[in-house]
């Protein structure tokens, strides 16, 4: 019989009611969710925790989401990276310094979201087979 965990994700994003109404989609989604306001809040979890994704918001107060990405690749470089902005050029930036993330767009619809989330999963599961 094979045991398989609850992928968790580590969701980074400053505005509260995005920050809750994302964190709920992704729990109702089945996956466990940890959820910070800012950057330098979320560096510590990725030190002690064992995440196989973190979803950030791009623009942030003390630390924005590219530099945390950074962090995050030197911290726990299997975990994977997805950027949620709604700004076009920082989309731009963030695809450029992060080619191997997924960025998401403002506004978007939560099914996109979980749909989005769920092919980073499946990839990942296709990779390790």
């Amino acid at each position: 019989m094979t045991v398989t965990r609850t992928p968790r994700i580590l969701l980074a994003e400053d505005e509260d009611a995005m920050r809750a109404y994302l964190e709920r989609a992704l729990t109702n989604a089945g996956y466990f969710v940890s959820a910070v306001d800012r950057g330098t809040d979320a560096v510590p979890l990725l030190e002690n925790g064992d995440y196989d994704l973190l979803l950030s918001d791009i623009v942030m107060p003390e630390m924005d989401g590219i530099e945390l990405a950074q962090r995050c690749a030197e911290i726990s470089p299997r975990t994977k990276v997805m950027f949620i902005t709604g700004f076009a050029a920082v989309s731009l930036r963030a695809s450029r310094e992060q080619p191997a993330a997924k960025v998401l767009s403002k506004p978007f619809h939560l099914r996109d979201l979980v749909l989005e989330v769920e092919r980073i999963f499946e990839e990942a599961d296709a990779v390790r087979r």
